[in-house]
């Protein structure tokens, strides 16, 4: 897989994609990272990305023409197009699993106060958000997404059946049941007994009524 991320700052996303599982599937040939800055596709001696909008108001717009440039030069037939936006289609976990089964993302990244929506008509295949807020820049997003989505793909976890009985696996109705670890006495806290008993099936139906109960608890709008 190949995820290209276009940013005026990519440092932010270069940091946590180089290290950690997302260095380790990149030395292994698992994922190809690029990171590209939306500058470099300028024409100007100022290297001018953004302008004033149309229509006024406050700060500023990302212009159109970087973005078709970069595009012109990253895009291939295997591509699909993502904008990270506050105004996007959520990204959840059925969106991870998605993403992780197309060959080549290629993520843009707003700042200011958007991007000309000329690239939005024209290039982008989905607009995506990271939740119901907003951030700096959409770098921080971009890498959030892609970190979401190369661990999906076959041998970048160490078990690759841990993203299947994680949190929003499945058909993402639940979150997880509790974990635990050595020791099992811990400052008086213990351990469930079932957890130590052996028993596999009421250890599953255990871990069952947990996780209904913890999504009662933390994301009833899940079972809504």
């Amino acid at each position: 897989m190949k995820i290209d991320i276009v940013t005026i700052f990519p440092e932010i996303a270069e940091a946590p994609l180089k290290s950690s599982i997302m260095g380790r599937a990149t030395d292994a040939g698992i994922v190809e990272f690029g990171f590209h800055n939306l500058r470099d596709f300028t024409k100007d001696k100022h290297r001018q990305v953004d302008d004033i909008p149309y229509g006024g108001g406050p700060g500023m717009v990302m212009k159109a023409e970087p973005f078709f440039d970069a595009i012109g030069k990253l895009k291939t037939d295997r591509s699909k197009v993502l904008l990270m936006t506050p105004q996007g289609t959520p990204f959840v976990q059925a969106k991870a699993v998605e993403f992780s089964r197309i060959d080549h993302l290629i993520i843009l990244c707003g700042h200011y106060e958007g991007v000309d929506h000329r690239v939005v008509e024209a290039l982008v295949d989905e607009e995506i958000s990271i939740g119901d807020y907003v951030l700096t820049n959409g770098t921080i997003a971009a890498a959030v997404v892609a970190d979401a989505v190369v661990r999906l793909i076959p041998g970048v976890l160490g078990d690759d059946a841990s993203s299947e009985v994680e949190s929003f696996s499945g058909d993402g109705k639940r979150i997880e049941a509790p974990q635990y670890t050595r020791p099992a006495d811990f400052r008086g806290m213990m351990v469930p007994d079932v957890l130590l008993s052996g028993h596999h099936q009421a250890i599953a139906e255990w871990r069952d009524l947990r996780a209904e109960e913890r999504t009662r608890e933390n994301r009833p709008d899940l079972l809504d």
